[in-house]
């Protein structure tokens, strides 16, 4: 998906570096995550993962002839991981979690996932919690690693860096405008959000609203939704050639984040950030990485399953407000904006905590380096053995 592909950025400029005599193939399963993955890596072969047929995965393998297969998060393809398995290649997942919902629902299955686990000879997993599910699931305990999350390297906290302030000034927002933005946003996640900002706006009539969706499908029905349910003058970054007018802005529209790959720096321009996925069990809530990197004041939904060990963290620091229903989300973005030096120090200790999260990539690199090494040596030694015979 397009996260995995934005995560792997610094990982794979990073292996590219350590190995620049390597080559590079990455693979997605879908059309907007293809797409992201073209624009970012130009340099390096995109295709799609095969699907999970037998005939398609061995195809798939004897054309890339791949000398190591990383799978990135929690990605398990029977008939994939078997035919590498069986081919002789190392097979490695980074990034690895898995929240306890889904740890039970494999659990049920487990004599099915212990064989797909037996398979990786590398399982670098983001936590503690991560590592002991893996392991009860039947993962072999000296191929599981915590190595961290990722996503924490390399994650832009410069709100003046050059993306952001493109954004900036194509919405045409002042240096002294406060901004709330929805992002990651799913389902009825929008109407929560405007419904909270409209309250918002009886104290502070200047708030800008900035919504991302979390899909591009559902990109045209939000932009009806806020124009024609909730009659708002709406922009959609997709049409916006040029910054806005001064007149235009002056009339401080809704904008609509209908692109992809760019939420990251819309982040930047956050006073106030909700985080979407949060509010609509089970999705387990998006990533609140970003906007804490910037320092935003955050706010989510009681659904956070995805991040727990972070938002863990940060419930226990006091550095975000968990929220249930719009009034509530009104009432905290309204405490927020009343009291300026909460809103600061709530951003800066969200901040405080993630950019404290750095070193993942660095030590999942040396892994799959010493991965690769170990399995060209044993490689070496086989061909050797071969012609002594």
């Amino acid at each position: 998906s397009v996260g995995e592909i934005l995560q792997l950025q610094s990982s794979l400029r990073t292996l590219s570096q350590r190995r620049p005599e390597h080559q590079f193939v990455i693979s997605t399963t879908t059309g907007t995550g293809y797409a992201v993955a073209r624009e970012r890596f130009p340099e390096h072969t995109v295709c799609y993962f095969p699907l999970d047929f037998t005939w398609a995965v061995k195809n798939a393998i004897a054309r890339i002839r791949p000398d190591v297969v990383v799978l990135v998060e929690m990605e398990l393809w029977p008939n994939f991981t078997r035919a590498v398995h069986e081919a002789g290649i190392p097979l490695a997942l980074i990034n690895g979690r898995l929240g306890e919902r889904s740890f039970r629902g494999y659990r049920r299955i487990r004599p099915l996932v212990r064989p797909m686990l037996e398979r990786f000879s590398l399982l670098a997993v983001q936590t503690d919690d991560y590592a002991r599910r893996l392991i009860a699931l039947g993962a072999p305990a000296e191929s599981v690693h915590v190595t961290g999350s990722v996503k924490y390297d390399g994650v832009e906290s410069d709100r003046r860096n050059p993306r952001t302030e493109a954004l900036r000034r194509l919405f045409a927002i002042g240096p002294e405008e406060t901004v709330f933005i929805a992002g990651s946003t799913l389902d009825s996640e929008e109407t929560l959000a405007v419904r909270a900002w409209l309250r918002v706006r009886e104290s502070f009539p200047d708030v800008r609203l900035i919504v991302v969706p979390r899909h591009q499908e559902r990109f045209d029905d939000v932009a009806r939704l806020l124009s024609t349910r909730f009659e708002l003058n709406v922009v959609r970054k997709s049409r916006l050639a040029e910054p806005l007018a001064p007149d235009a802005a002056a009339d401080r529209p809704v904008i609509l984040l209908d692109t992809l790959g760019e939420l990251s720096a819309c982040w930047g321009l956050a006073d106030v950030a909700f985080v979407g996925g949060s509010t609509v069990p089970p999705r387990g809530g998006q990533s609140m990485i970003e906007p804490a990197a910037y320092g935003s004041a955050l706010l989510f939904g009681p659904d956070t399953a995805n991040f727990e060990d972070l938002t863990d963290q940060l419930l226990a620091e006091n550095a975000v407000a968990v929220v249930h229903n719009e009034r509530e989300l009104g009432t905290a973005i309204t405490q927020l904006l009343t009291d300026a030096q909460k809103l600061h120090a709530r951003g800066q200790a969200a901040r405080r905590i993630v950019l404290a999260r750095g070193g993942a990539i660095e030590r999942t690199v040396e892994r799959l380096l010493t991965l690769h090494e170990d399995s060209a040596a044993n490689e070496q030694a086989e061909i050797a053995r071969l012609r002594a015979a």
